[in-house]
């Protein structure tokens, strides 16, 4: 086997009937995904810290940072954690990720003042940036292309439960009537426990990728692991496995970072980085400026809050969908669908907002959060991870995800004027306008991945 120079990874993997083998992976990679939420611990933290023991105080510059700190360590992360993740593997990766997190998230827990928290913060959101690239790109390169899409959606539905988990999480923690000075520093514990069991779960259960193996030249290492897997789902299934469709073996090309940004890949870094931007900027906007826009319509802070959180309803219903119908339905078709959907929706909540009363606005925003969930479910679990070639893969998708995070430090600017200039229901229609651009992009730029191989999806020649 020494002189191997292919080992037909690709064909060898999109063949395998679905198993205990890849509910296995979908597990271990949900599991991962749903217990690092320092950033869904992050406005209950806020709030303790603001009001209750008054590290950070109205008004001021440190407050103002809470949430720029961390976004700034995630945009980071995913820049450099990419390219990292592409050079030493996806197991390793995942593994120096996961374990950074820990350690930032118990330095923050044992943080003696707001300072030290902030340089915890920072690298918390870097680890986060980083592992997320990994676990959303890395985990497309085990599934069939046939059913990818449906696979990686099913892991994000798994993985967005981790907001209002980690929230009521920190209801309980008020209702045992632990201090407010212990309080918090529970909610940052909690996640670095859960994290310390999905590494064993990944050391044990996750092997490292047979075609980032195969792109790297190391074709036994490779085929050992291949081997084992097929073995794995032969003796799971209890039937021989199907046979491998021979193709014509195509060098597996090591490519540099620089190559993201010249030829057939330029196309994709720009596309994927306008597809990331338009999931940012929108689902920042719904999050976080939702409550306030109904309290200038005329709403109280009660009111307005028992709205958003019903219209939040939304999401782990269009994420639901989404895992549904992905792979029956065309990449680009459904981008571009969803994109319109948001902006015929944002336009309609706009315009009638003033005039639709609480039971309307809780069905218009229902439904704009589902098809939002939708799109970020289509855009951060799959489509945006899947468009690279194997040795570029993180690098792609990581350079993606960063320019994602770099929408997120400018456009609250935008979205504050707009809203005091104009008005809150012109916001929707900032809304729209974002996704009507995002959807042009896709339809002149985007790349068809559905029920591709990853080899297929990247032959850049």
């Amino acid at each position: 086997m020494g002189n191997k120079s292919n080992v037909n990874i690709g064909a060898r993997l999109d063949r395998l009937p679905q198993s205990k083998w890849h509910i296995k992976m979908w597990l271990v990679t949900a599991f991962a995904l749903l217990v690092c939420w320092s950033n869904g611990i992050g406005g209950a933290v806020q709030n303790i810290l603001l009001n209750e023991i008054h590290w950070l105080e109205p008004g001021t510059t440190l407050l103002a940072m809470w949430g720029t700190t961390y976004t700034a360590g995630q945009l980071f992360g995913a820049l450099i954690g990419g390219p990292i993740g592409d050079k030493i593997g996806r197991k390793k990766s995942i593994m120096l990720y996961e374990i950074i997190h820990i350690i930032a998230m118990l330095g923050g827990a044992f943080s003696p003042n707001v300072y030290v928290l902030y340089v915890f913060r920072l690298l918390q959101g870097l680890a986060l940036g980083a592992l997320l690239v990994v676990l959303f790109a890395g985990f497309t390169e085990y599934v069939p292309g046939k059913n990818r899409g449906t696979w990686s959606s099913r892991t994000s539905f798994i993985g967005n439960w981790a907001h209002p988990i980690c929230n009521g999480i920190a209801l309980l923690i008020v209702s045992t009537g632990v201090s407010f000075a212990v309080n918090w520093r529970i909610q940052f514990m909690i996640p670095s426990i859960l994290s310390i069991i999905a590494c064993i779960f990944i050391q044990t259960k996750f092997p490292e990728s047979p075609r980032w193996l195969e792109s790297q030249g190391r074709y036994e290492e490779a085929d050992a692991i291949m081997t084992k897997i097929e073995q794995e789902i032969e003796k799971s299934t209890g039937k021989p496995l199907p046979p491998i469709e021979v193709k014509e073996a195509k060098p597996v090309k090591k490519l540099s970072y620089k190559a993201l940004f010249k030829g057939k890949l330029l196309r994709r870094t720009i596309v994927g980085s306008l597809v990331l931007i338009g999931m940012n900027t929108i689902q920042y906007t719904l999050m976080n400026w939702m409550p306030s826009m109904l309290k200038s319509m005329g709403f109280d802070t009660s009111q307005s809050q028992f709205m958003t959180m019903f219209g939040l309803f939304g999401a782990p219903f269009g994420i639901l969908i989404a895992s549904l119908i992905m792979d029956k339905i065309p990449r680009r078709v459904m981008g571009v669908a969803l994109l319109a959907g948001m902006a015929g929706l944002g336009i309609a909540t706009g315009l009638l907002a003033p005039t639709l009363g609480m039971t309307g606005i809780i069905v218009m925003t229902f439904l704009l959060n589902t098809v939002i969930y939708m799109y970020v479910c289509y855009a951060s679990a799959v489509y945006v991870p899947e468009m690279w070639p194997t040795s570029a893969k993180l690098s792609g998708s990581g350079f993606c995800n960063a320019m994602g995070r770099v929408s997120n430090i400018f456009f609250p600017f935008l979205v504050t004027y707009v809203a005091a200039s104009i008005g809150a229901p012109a916001v929707f229609i900032l809304i729209a306008i974002v996704a009507v651009i995002i959807a042009v992009s896709i339809i002149f730029l985007g790349v068809e991945t559905r029920g591709e191989s990853v080899e297929d999806i990247g032959n850049v020649d």
